[in-house]
């Protein structure tokens, strides 16, 4: 027995089924167009139980190139089939266990994702799962709610396929139905055409729109006005970077700076910065940006005990193995020495401004407490500084840490204004610097050597690197990390003079 449905309830279904069929189709062809596309790194920040599995697809290029193939394919065929109305249930079925799939690879469970609200994820249930329970429900209606191609098939073409007697008798039976109900039926079958062409229109647009702005586009370096990157990617790395040891630990020559990430961008008056570049970082870009780094051989960050956690929770989930050394910073120095050791630290140092200010204050013995406390736990202690005087003042005080973090960078940019106490200069005096740090016999790590992004990457390495600096720590994006690798590789290209402790 047919349940009866009104026409507006039936509209309905086949407008949430057309809904869905356009996602589908929207993502499918929005991968296949874009020719950098790749599933791999949504496979590798997998997480929760099946992660080994997903992250092992995305290590084997064979297995990779199968599914991404697999992915466009089944997302444009299923979403045609929703959008036409055609073997429905089949891809009602089929796009179910798609987003099932895509479910169980990153689940929004509790402890999964590091406290970050991301759009889409409500605690447990996410887009994913809403899409998958629509399909499942839509499969589960009778064929008679089926609006589309559907409709001729099962009427007609399946019939004339196996032609029994009964069904023969059948479908000369229907050529005599009216003239006004076939129109009708014809109409219903045919329902879905005009949705498939006006997503065909707004695709066609959309991708001419793009093709002229990229065609009109200034320099993507340089201009301000850009909507397309094209930056290096891993099939343009070099080489890896060369690593130095500091007392029993190795650390990569070129840091990966932790600011970027936890939003401190030093960006002068333009306030709504620090906000996008932490919008910009979500938990699964931090992961990306992390796992790039590693791949081109950079094994450190740099990064204060705020985001200590989301360093654990990458390797929790067994996605890099990357050490971070800890700034310590905050009010309470010996505190947070603490909380980075348990945090599983490689190396902690007294961060800059906090040096400064106890040299400042004359709280000098408290640095030299500090020290104690990391090299009781048995890691290489630093000590950072912005001033060369606070420097100074620790070496005069007869501290020895087993490593310095020094600014360093030259004046030559244009809002270098050294008469002015202004939020655009970190290295005071960086001749005096570059005599007094090259008489030290501790290595030591040189960080802004960009002067927050004033200075270009070329210039400010080699000027670190050319003046004695053993490592440059450095805030990258991960759209850059490939070119600053290149860069470190071609300005170390001989072994480095000074000898490493």
């Amino acid at each position: 027995m047919k349940s009866a449905i009104s026409k507006m309830q039936l509209i309905i279904l086949t407008a949430l089924r057309m809904t869905v069929g356009w996602h589908f189709l929207y993502e499918g062809f929005d991968k296949l167009f874009n020719p950098d596309w790749s599933s791999a790194n949504y496979l590798n920040t997998s997480r929760w139980i099946f992660a080994p599995v997903f992250r092992a697809f995305a290590q084997n290029s064979m297995t990779l190139t199968v599914i991404d193939i697999l992915n466009i394919a089944g997302l444009i065929l299923i979403g045609l089939a929703l959008m036409l109305g055609l073997w429905t249930r089949i891809a009602c079925f089929s796009g179910a266990g798609l987003l099932f799939i895509y479910y169980l690879s990153h689940p929004p469970f509790i402890g999964l994702d590091f406290g970050l609200s991301t759009e889409g994820n409500y605690l447990i249930i996410n887009k994913d799962i809403i899409e998958m329970m629509t399909l499942l429900a839509l499969a589960m209606l009778p064929k008679s709610h089926y609006l589309g191609l559907d409709r001729f098939f099962n009427k007609s073409i399946l019939k004339v396929i196996a032609p029994k007697k009964e069904q023969i008798k059948t479908l000369f039976s229907e050529s005599i139905i009216p003239v006004n109900k076939k129109r009708r039926e014809f109409i219903k079958g045919l329902i879905s055409i005009p949705f498939l062409g006006a997503f065909t229109a707004a695709l066609f647009k959309k991708n001419a729109w793009e093709s002229l702005e990229e065609k009109n586009l200034l320099d993507a370096v340089s201009s301000a006005s850009v909507k397309s990157f094209d930056f290096s990617s891993l099939d343009d790395l070099r080489g890896q970077i060369p690593k130095a040891r500091i007392l029993r630990k190795y650390f990569s020559r070129l840091i990966l700076g932790g600011n970027l990430i936890g939003g401190w961008a030093h960006a002068r008056d333009l306030l709504y910065v620090s906000k996008l570049v932490k919008a910009y970082h979500h938990r699964d870009k931090v992961f990306e940006t992390l796992l790039l780094a590693e791949k081109c051989g950079i094994n450190t960050i740099l990064t204060n005990p705020l985001l200590c956690g989301i360093i654990q929770e990458y390797w929790r989930r067994n996605i890099g193995k990357i050490q971070f050394i800890s700034d310590c910073g905050g009010d309470d120095l010996l505190e947070r020495v603490q909380i980075s050791v348990d945090a599983g630290a490689a190396a902690c140092y007294i961060q800059g401004e906090k040096s400064d200010a106890l040299v400042r204050d004359g709280h000098i013995d408290l640095i030299g407490e500090a020290l104690n406390l990391i090299r009781k736990n048995d890691l290489p202690a630093g000590i950072g500084a912005h001033y060369l005087k606070t420097i100074q003042a620790c070496v005069d005080y007869g501290l020895t840490p087993d490593f310095w973090m020094k600014t360093l960078h030259h004046h030559q940019y244009w809002s270098a204004h050294p008469r002015e106490e202004h939020d655009n200069i970190y290295c005071r005096k960086p001749e005096e610097t570059i005599a007094f740090m090259n008489e030290l016999k501790q290595p030591w790590i040189a960080f802004k050597v960009l002067a927050a992004g004033a200075i270009e990457p070329e210039d400010g390495f080699r000027y670190a690197f050319d003046h004695g600096a053993d490592f440059i720590c450095v805030g990258m994006y991960d759209f850059q990390i490939v070119d600053d690798v290149n860069l470190t590789l071609k300005i170390l290209n001989h072994p480095a003079e000074r000898v490493l402790l």
